[in-house]
């Protein structure tokens, strides 16, 4: 270890396409920091500074990052530990009804390994970088794409490990089923790579939302109303017939735009397109931001910021935390630098 790291702390990580903070939060609560964290989305980057003393965020065009851009930005030389993200995958997912392999999106993840590559060359080297993404990925452009940024990565020294991983698992009630490449510097790995760690507490949706009181609707919160609840407990104003005839029940879906969930079940995916966000299990309304966000596994005290539309996305598009943490837990453990300052004594040595 050298430069800026050597002093710290905690070992501090660069966040690549960061959004709110997620994956950002579950490292942090394994005892990193995150020393810079970028995305292109400006109400991301608010909630991401807003729940920190530090503020790392930066709004920008992460295909555009430049070594000057992170040292001027950190204000020293940066020589982080570690380098994760979770490039946009809509170009991926089966959501997506236009796949082309000439989506720009697509391109991101090798930008994403490009900086992760370049900073290790230039630097002191990293000890560790992380994507998350969807399982699609794997089978992007029949495989090609994974298959040669695994390659170049073990061609720089890394070992890589890749793991299908289901939040459920993770004390996380929802089925969000996502793919965490995770790739560790040979030359500073201590043990072997053990997997990520499952919790054995499983979840379902009454036991993180069923205590929560009514939200305020959208056309309430513009004439002022806030939830005592918490500053995100407000949703959609429901409009369509179906949230008053009784048709949408527990259990029951109506396509995409109706999935009602169920209370003794965890959740379906949280992730929500154009007005698709999952109906309450009581069928009269849709979600509330607040009740997305703990059916990710952010803590109650986590806020964020922008439009319900910006909030939605953001919540949408994160990593829960919990699944972060076990992450973080396993690098942790592989790298053994639980103990940052005797840890970095080591490596000085």
């Amino acid at each position: 270890m050298q430069g800026q790291s050597d002093t710290s702390e905690k070992p501090l990580i660069l966040s690549l396409f960061s959004g709110c903070g997620g994956l950002d939060l579950g490292f942090e609560a394994a005892g990193f920091e995150t020393a810079l964290a970028f995305d292109l989305r400006p109400a991301a980057i608010l909630s991401h500074n807003h729940n920190r003393k530090h503020r790392p965020g930066h709004v920008t065009d992460i295909t555009q990052l430049k070594f000057e851009d992170l040292d001027k930005k950190f204000g020293a030389r940066f020589d982080p530990v570690g380098v994760i993200g979770g490039p946009p995958c809509q170009s991926f997912s089966r959501g997506n009804s236009n796949k082309s392999d000439d989506d720009p999106r697509s391109k991101l993840v090798r930008k994403f390994f490009n900086l992760a590559l370049r900073l290790h060359r230039s630097r002191s080297g990293l000890d560790f970088i992380v994507m998350e993404n969807v399982l699609e990925v794997a089978r992007a452009e029949k495989g090609r794409l994974l298959d040669a940024e695994i390659s170049r990565l073990e061609k720089e020294g890394f070992a890589v490990f890749v793991e299908e991983t289901n939040a459920l698992d993770f004390g996380v009630a929802q089925n969000r089923r996502r793919l965490i490449l995770v790739a560790l510097n040979k030359k500073r790995m201590r043990r072997s790579w053990s997997g990520l760690r499952k919790s054995e507490n499983a979840l379902n949706v009454r036991d993180v939302i069923g205590a929560i009181a009514e939200p305020v609707h959208f056309n309430e919160y513009k004439q002022g109303e806030r939830s005592r609840e918490h500053v995100n407990h407000w949703c959609m104003t429901p409009k369509s017939p179906k949230f008053f005839n009784g048709s949408l029940t527990s259990a029951r879906s109506s396509g995409r735009s109706f999935k009602v969930l169920d209370w003794d079940k965890p959740s379906y995916t949280v992730s929500y397109g154009h007005r698709e966000v999952h109906v309450h299990p009581s069928g009269h309304r849709r979600l509330s931001v607040f009740e997305a966000m703990l059916l990710q596994g952010f803590p109650r005290e986590f806020e964020l910021l922008g439009t319900l539309s910006d909030q939605i996305s953001q919540v949408s598009e994160a990593v829960p935390p919990p699944l972060a943490e076990a992450v973080a837990n396993a690098i942790m453990e592989a790298l053994s630098y639980e103990n940052w300052v005797s840890y970095c004594s080591k490596a000085a040595a």
